[in-house]
């Protein structure tokens, strides 16, 4: 975008009371945000939108859009402007991520540091305590680290605890991840992270809907959570007190129609209280990444690298698919035998680690190979004679 159509989307972006409708319909009659603001500056009648046939504009809206708040566009022009990898990604751009449109309340706009094209992946939220105990951080970490092993982009909202080690295990694991941020991105909150928002802008992307200059209030953090749940395929809830913000993003991804899981701890810890209580409320129960993978089912196999897949047979090799496998996937194949198996069994016949048996299934599951049934086992799928 020129300098116009980004003040001009900017100046949107503020603007209360426009609902991504209203905001689609206003944009088509008049073709562009600057020349929708012009019309607005002139009080020139917008086709099938002052009619009343699609939305009214409010006064408010009117207000703000005709008289912008020069210094908070002038801000945040500056901050786009002063450094690599800075953009302002609006709603009806083809780099908007897909699944945060979706929601009923979606930010007119972004602001990113680093790859906007990292919130279009199929991601999966990880959230948590800021305070959780060493086994909470691990499994976040683990988790984070298999995901990302399999092709998932690992969202989280940069927070102590939880969120942290999850933005860390992806890194660790090579994958990619996404930090929704509760203030503009001209700060790092917690300032502890700094390093780590660093890493993360390297190859993933840190996002916010908020101006810079906006610091880390206590009510973003609620708006903040819609973007963690919005932009993901599901949530996966590590550990959690009963009054936890991360009860809010399960809540929120709920109302999104997202997939919400829970990972089960101790009666005695106050921190498996809150995801104890999603599992009532009807939250997956999760031991293992792969209860969460077989949920998501075909969205999740998707998203699994191509580099990563055992070469098949061409169209003109007369082998058959299973004699093109690469040794070690037919080695698993083999040991699943005849009977349904689990990844625990697997782990034992083969040598392979828990989180390599389960990214080559999820391969093998896409190819046609195997198929996964109730209580997370697989069956070997054989041609018939």
């Amino acid at each position: 975008m020129n300098v116009t159509e980004t003040r001009a989307w900017l100046a949107i972006a503020l603007a209360p009371g426009l609902t991504p409708g209203s905001l689609e319909t206003l944009l088509a009659a008049t073709g562009s945000a600057s020349k929708l603001i012009k019309a607005i500056v002139a009080g020139r009648g917008l086709p099938g939108v002052d009619a009343g046939v699609d939305v009214q504009l409010g006064a408010g809206t009117r207000e703000a859009l005709g008289r912008p708040d020069e210094g908070r566009l002038d801000a945040a022009l500056a901050w786009l402007d002063s450094g690599p990898h800075r953009a302002l990604v609006p709603y009806t751009a083809g780099d908007y991520p897909p699944l945060l449109k979706e929601i009923s309340d979606p930010p007119a706009a972004l602001f990113v540091q680093g790859h906007p094209a990292a919130l279009s992946a199929l991601q999966i939220a990880i959230v948590g305590s800021r305070n959780p105990t060493p086994g909470g951080r691990d499994s976040a970490r683990d988790f984070a680290d298999h995901f990302a092993g399999c092709g998932l982009t690992i969202t989280s909202g940069l927070a102590r605890g939880v969120d942290a080690a999850a933005h860390r295990g992806a890194l660790t694991a090579g994958g990619v991840t996404v930090a929704v941020c509760g203030c503009g991105l001209d700060r790092v909150y917690p300032a502890a992270n700094a390093d780590l928002a660093r890493e993360i802008a390297t190859t993933g992307a840190l996002v916010s809907e908020f101006f810079p200059g906006t610091p880390p209030v206590r009510g973003n953090f609620p708006r903040r959570n819609r973007i963690i749940s919005g932009l993901a395929l599901g949530v996966l809830v590590v550990e959690a007190g009963l009054r936890s913000g991360s009860l809010i993003t399960a809540r929120l991804a709920g109302e999104q129609g997202r997939e919400i899981f829970a990972i089960p701890g101790s009666i005695h810890n106050p921190l498996s209280r809150g995801c104890h209580q999603l599992i009532r409320q009807g939250a997956k129960l999760v031991e293992s990444g792969a209860d969460v993978l077989s949920e998501l089912g075909a969205i999740a196999a998707a998203s699994v690298d191509a580099a990563r897949t055992p070469p098949m047979a061409s169209d003109d090799d007369t082998s058959t698919t299973t004699d093109a496998l690469d040794p070690s996937y037919q080695n698993l194949l083999d040991a699943c035998g005849y009977e349904p198996v689990t990844v625990a069994i697997l782990v034992e016949r083969t040598g392979l680690t828990a989180a390599e048996v389960s990214s080559m299934l999820l391969i093998l599951e896409l190819q046609g190979q195997l198929e996964s049934g109730p209580g997370g086992r697989y069956t070997r799928i054989f041609e018939r004679s």
